[in-house]
């Protein structure tokens, strides 16, 4: 885990070990404060909301249900993990596509990690990278390159009714 390693197995078993931190209330899981007034906004104008990410989907489910806004797993749609694929990987985004019955290119993938922006890209999903507090810095060819957003009130997103 220092490593940063992406392994399925290694992730699962992270979530396993977290599940006791947070159910005891000793772990909360940090959100920032844009995001789920965000998501509700976006929700109310009918899009869907889904998660993927390298932590498995049972910790995904556990840093938002004991988050610092409480629990709110009722704002996703669904989660996805490296089952899926490696989020370095194009076909990871055709698959979690197909998955949801949705194009790419009616998909905005949000992520701080050009690597996998890229991929996303490749895909032909939209993409915005994501500069927060704490995240690895960006080249100025990455800057220049990718739609960077620091709090999710930037986005504007078209209805989907």
């Amino acid at each position: 885990m220092a490593l940063d390693r992406k392994s399925t197995a290694l992730k699962q078993l992270q979530g396993h070990i977290w599940r006791a931190a947070y159910t005891t209330g000793q772990v909360k899981g940090e959100v920032f404060e844009d995001v789920v007034p965000a998501i509700r906004k976006w929700r109310e104008a009918g899009m869907k909301v889904y998660i993927y990410s390298s932590g498995s989907v049972e910790a995904q489910k556990l840093l938002f249900g004991y988050s610092t806004e409480g629990d709110i797993l009722e704002l996703f749609d669904g989660h996805f993990d490296t089952k899926i694929g490696p989020k370095v990987e194009s076909e990871s985004y055709r698959r979690i596509a197909a998955s949801i019955g949705c194009a790419t290119n009616n998909i905005l993938f949000l992520t701080d990690v050009p690597r996998e922006a890229n991929a996303a890209e490749e895909a032909d999903t939209h993409v915005a990278v994501v500069i927060r507090p704490g995240n690895a810095g960006l080249t100025d060819d990455e800057k220049s390159y990718y739609s960077l957003i620091s709090s999710f009130t930037e986005l504007f997103l078209p209805s989907s009714t």
